[in-house]
């Protein structure tokens, strides 16, 4: 405004100067110089004065902005401590159920862990008494006996395997003198082994019988093991109530019957001494229910 005002009044003077009087033409020079200098100044100024209002406008613009971003954000923050709330709530809640699930689950394993214990426990009772037996019955028997005989424990069961040719007499089925005296010996570990069963079983190799009272391998294995069982009835004195005759027949080979070696070896009658079934019943029933 103050170069407005300045540029006027210098108009005004030169106006009354020229009209009043006559200017000496380096005063008029003078005056015209300041007066175009005052307008260039003034173009400036308007320049000025134009982009301080664009600043302003758009100083107000990003105020307003800035203003909207600010209360977006606090919306935003407002939601999120909303789902923090939320979240809190749902964890305490499974906290106190996972108490609940969790407390289940030791009692659970506990349970399983003293069932575990009272398995092994009679895992371990049944390995040593077969151990035992094992070797109570090797002991007893002879060299020559060892021949004919072979003993194993297998998964928890013992297994006394005696060849045909001592058992019987060619051919039959019926015991034959030889196995009087490792029959007694046998007899005599089973009864002193009361809580155990025993399975005679026979088997044969695959030649086909041809007697007039025997149909076939089937028969032949059957009759061999009852008169075992027999045997060990009458003449050792064994409770019937743990004996079971049971053949075979050909489908049990432990050798090939390609040779007249794997067809001796086929031709067997085993002793299966086994811990009665009902003491692992009573231990079965014992075991924690599956949730």
């Amino acid at each position: 405004m103050k170069h407005m005002k300045k540029i006027l009044m210098l108009a005004v003077a030169m106006t009354a100067m020229l009209t009043t009087s006559c200017v000496s033409k380096q005063k008029y020079a003078e005056l015209q110089s300041n007066y175009d200098r005052l307008l260039t100044e003034k173009g400036e100024l308007s320049n000025s004065l134009s982009d301080a209002k664009i600043k302003i406008a758009e100083y107000t613009s990003e105020s307003k902005s800035l203003a909207a971003r600010l209360a977006e954000e606090q919306q935003r923050n407002k939601d999120l401590q909303a789902q923090y709330a939320n979240l809190m709530k749902s964890y305490n809640r499974n906290v106190e159920k996972g108490q609940v699930n969790i407390s289940k689950l030791v009692d659970e394993i506990n349970a399983s862990n003293k069932f575990i214990k009272q398995l092994v426990e009679a895992k371990s009772k049944s390995d040593s008494l077969n151990q035992a037996l094992t070797n109570k019955l090797t002991r007893s028997l002879t060299r020559d006996e060892m021949q004919d005989v072979d003993v194993q424990v297998l998964k928890g069961v013992v297994y006394i395997s005696l060849a045909d040719n001592m058992l019987y007499k060619s051919g039959s089925y019926e015991i034959g003198p030889r196995a009087g005296e490792t029959l007694s010996k046998i007899a005599k570990i089973i009864t002193d082994y009361k809580d155990y069963e025993v399975l005679v079983e026979g088997n044969t190799d695959d030649v086909p019988i041809s007697r007039p009272n025997i149909r076939n391998n089937w028969d032949l294995s059957a009759l061999r093991a009852s008169s075992v069982v027999q045997e060990l009835q009458t003449r050792y004195g064994v409770d019937p109530k743990r004996l079971t005759a049971a053949g075979r027949g050909e489908y049990n080979p432990v050798a090939a019957n390609d040779s007249e070696r794997g067809k001796q070896r086929n031709r067997r009658t085993q002793i299966i001494i086994t811990p009665k079934l009902d003491q692992f019943m009573e231990l079965i029933d014992q075991a924690p229910a599956d949730q």
